[in-house]
């Protein structure tokens, strides 16, 4: 790619989500040079080509603010200027700002990837230092939070068209932010991908005789639908069909903890907290079933995981699944909002014979590893950056 390009992934805190943490460490390795900024939350694994200009507690901040105000003050004067001005005119406090914005203009990377849709009024800025903004396009940030704050709509129709390119993580997705006047031809479909070598196939011995695992893996919030996949462990109850289901991440969730109760579900329907990744993968593993009741998504992290992993998926079709499940050959798609549906294909799956789990299964890691390897990323992602420097988006 000819000289070596620098490129902010930025989220704000580091380290950041498993997918994006990839993203880094593939993109290193294939020798971009990555430079992360924000508050260091936890120590990272020092890796070549990445380099952190972050920040931790109070004294780690005052630091950060004297060496770049000094560095900026003797070596890019009049650029400090400039920014000092754009800060002037925020409404956030402007120390905060400077803590946050210093480094990246002194070390001005290439490109400014911003992982999060909601913060690109912070950052359009540096596009006045030569700096490219990529914005990437992902789940909430574009499907509801708009939607729901009629002034980040406003935002995102007034600076979508300022961007230098986006990263849709699903052709869906990318419809949604057109709406909000993104440039169709700027838009680029990365699909998140996975380090397929950590995550061996395991063809499950699946036992129809047996209780169906069921598990969902995700937050307590209403687009998860875990409201409805409750409504469907009812009918199956109701219909004698043997389960056992497990929610990770919904631990103490009020409104859940009422409707087992009140269906008295008790013994089938098992709520826990937080996991590790190694702990999710671990039940992953043990689960007959993957559920994803969401009433929106981008393509779920946990779905690819699944696939990839040979534990048969359930999902809705919401948002961009249909991009990755196709319904009867690699998983199950149902209606959103529909728990006739999610229990029907549940008692679908505990009527399978092994043979027919098993094809399924296998369809699914084929999908995965032509659609969704971390190599098609992280490709995928420097031919958008390419592009970028290149004006031929």
């Amino acid at each position: 790619m000819g000289k070596t390009i620098k490129i902010a992934i930025y989220t704000g805190l580091v380290p950041s989500t498993t997918f994006i943490e990839r993203l880094i460490q593939g993109l290193a390795h294939n020798g971009l040079h990555i430079y992360l900024f924000g508050l260091q939350r936890r120590q990272s694994i020092p890796l070549k080509n990445v380099f952190h200009f972050t920040y931790t507690k109070t004294f780690s901040k005052l630091f950060i603010l004297i060496k770049y105000s000094f560095l900026l003050t003797i070596l890019k004067a009049r650029d400090k200027r400039k920014l000092d001005v754009f800060i002037a005119n925020q409404i956030k406090n402007s120390i905060q700002l400077k803590i946050k914005y210093y480094p990246v203009l002194y070390h001005r990377p290439d490109i400014f990837h911003l992982q999060w849709a909601k913060s690109i009024a912070d950052w359009l800025w540096v596009q006045e230092f030569g700096i490219k903004l990529i914005v990437s396009l992902r789940g909430a940030h574009i499907n509801y939070s708009p939607i729901a704050n009629p002034e980040l709509a406003v935002v995102y129709k007034n600076l979508f068209p300022k961007v230098d390119g986006f990263h849709a993580v699903s052709k869906a997705i990318s419809e949604e932010a057109i709406k909000y006047n993104a440039v169709k031809s700027k838009i680029h479909l990365v699909y998140s991908g996975l380090e397929l070598e950590e995550m061996p196939f395991q063809l499950k011995k699946f036992d129809e005789s047996k209780p169906l695992a069921i598990l969902s893996i995700g937050r307590a919030h209403w687009k998860k639908g875990y409201s409805y996949a409750l409504d469907a462990m009812n009918l199956l109850e109701k219909d004698t069909i043997d389960f056992n289901y497990t929610l990770v991440g919904v631990e103490n969730d009020e409104e859940l903890l009422y409707k087992r109760s009140q269906f008295k579900l008790e013994n089938k329907i098992t709520f826990k907290g937080t996991l590790s990744f190694t702990e999710i993968v671990k039940e992953i593993r043990e689960a007959d079933v993957l559920l994803l009741s969401s009433v929106e998504e981008g393509i779920a992290n946990v779905v690819l995981e699944s696939m990839a992993l040979g534990t048969l998926v359930i999902s809705t079709d919401c948002g961009g699944m249909n991009e990755v499940i196709i319904d009867c050959e690699n998983g199950f798609l149902v209606p959103v909002r529909d728990h006739e549906a999610i229990a029907n294909a549940l008692k679908k799956v505990s009527e399978l014979t092994l043979s027919t789990y098993q094809q399924i299964t296998k369809a699914a890691r084929v999908t995965i590893e032509k659609q969704h390897s971390s190599e098609k990323m992280n490709s995928g992602m420097q031919t958008l950056y390419q592009k970028i420097l290149n004006n031929k988006l």
